[in-house]
């Protein structure tokens, strides 16, 4: 397997749904819900996601095929063979993941915030990630242990930056947190305290990419959506940010396990330490807090 070759595919798939989102969303975005949680799709998320699908079987036809709208597309690919580059420990096979419209929610209220993920994972682990933001025609891309790139080339990390009044953090829960969740409240309010700025962007893809290219200094994930969480992670593991669960082992994004799985920080690696104390003192006060 070419991860390389792979990663091209990637991007070309990206670049064309992009294409055609950034083309279409004036005006054209009319929203319906989907599931319980307050979730949108649009007929662009479908239209993105039958192009990149397309790209992808036409380039890599035995691979199995996972989709935000339409669901698992199975291929005939039992696994790679052991001991070569790219392997799946697992042997899982391969599974391309893909988020054709990430932020649906900002393009139903015109805020033009949205990219295009994919990921191609060997087993469960990320070994290919593509974000690409159409309103800018920003990519950014990853393989497992080749490092990242973007619109200038190379990310060699994010940035060493004076946190005076504190970092500015991204945040992302997965459509199922509940607002009586008092764990995730918590958070929030101690992220409130402690960071000069949190951004919650509906667009998780987009905040990794602002992560990785040092625009924002940390991130938290609690319960995270999985399709749209190893595309990202990967990217900005490979440009330098140091991904920890909530405790304070090394996190593997995955899609697949329970959401539960899928809370995390990341940051530098001068910063994860005081992530991690921010997480702590939030499952500290958590039982306290009123009910709603």
């Amino acid at each position: 397997m070419d991860l390389e070759h792979a990663r091209r595919i990637a991007v070309e798939a990206a670049l064309a749904a992009g294409s055609m989102l950034r083309e279409s969303v004036p005006g054209a975005a009319v929203a319906r819900p989907k599931g319980a949680s307050g979730d949108v799709v649009t007929d662009l998320d479908l239209a993105a996601e039958k192009l990149i699908i397309e790209r992808v079987r036409a380039a890599f036809p035995a691979h199995r095929i996972v989709a935000e709208e339409s669901g698992v597309h199975a291929g005939s690919d039992p696994g790679p063979p052991a001991g070569r580059p790219g392997d799946d420990p697992a042997g899982g096979g391969w599974t391309w993941l893909v988020d054709p419209l990430d932020g649906t929610n900002n393009v139903a209220i015109g805020l033009p915030a949205y990219v295009v993920g994919l990921a191609l994972c060997a087993g469960s682990r990320p070994v290919v990630g593509v974000v690409h933001e159409p309103v800018s025609g920003h990519t950014w891309s990853a393989v497992r242990d080749a490092g990242a790139s973007g619109p200038a080339g190379r990310l060699t990390g994010p940035p060493r930056r004076d946190l005076p009044h504190g970092p500015v953090l991204g945040w992302t829960q997965g459509h199922g947190v509940s607002r009586r969740d008092r764990a995730a409240r918590s958070l929030r309010m101690t992220m409130e305290v402690r960071a000069r700025r949190v951004l919650q962007l509906w667009a998780p893809l987009l905040c990794w990419a602002m992560l990785a290219r040092g625009d924002i200094d940390g991130m938290i994930g609690y319960h995270a959506e999985g399709l749209d969480l190893p595309a990202g992670a990967l990217i900005a593991r490979e440009a330098g940010v140091e991904i920890r669960g909530f405790d304070g082992r090394p996190f593997e994004a995955s899609a697949e396990g329970p959401p539960e799985d899928r809370s995390f920080v990341a940051a530098p690696p001068a910063l994860v330490g005081d992530l991690l104390d921010l997480v702590a003192e939030a499952r500290r006060l958590a039982p306290a807090l009123p009910p709603v």
